[in-house]
């Protein structure tokens, strides 16, 4: 792991502390307060804030899952170099897609 890599995997492990604990909250609030799927969507449709909560945090998981699976793959498998900048743009790019899909499948009104 480079040092670049490192100090941004801190940087979005920090970032995303503040995002998990409030994705957390709301979870625990809507299951306390008994909302159904369609209540959560319906609060969720159209709305700018939670599309920009929910787009930053795909963001930032996405950029440290796939420095970490970098990580991963140079320990056990015989990728060095650009071989494993490659997996990590393939899956921090699959990520970030796969991710704002669903952000945009939750949000769209």
């Amino acid at each position: 792991m480079t040092l670049r890599h490192y100090v941004l995997q801190r940087m979005t492990a920090a970032l995303m502390v503040p995002l998990i604990a409030a994705h957390l909250m709301t979870i625990i609030y809507a299951t306390h307060h008994g909302l159904s799927a369609n209540e959560i969507l319906g609060r969720l449709r159209g709305s700018p804030g939670w599309a920009a909560f929910y787009s930053v945090f795909v963001l930032l998981a996405g950029v440290h899952a796939s420095i970490g699976l970098r990580s991963v793959a140079a320990d056990w498998t015989p990728l060095r170099g650009p071989a494993l900048d490659v997996l990590m743009w393939t899956i921090g790019v699959a990520l970030l897609l796969m991710g704002g899909r669903g952000v945009y499948a939750v949000i769209a009104a």
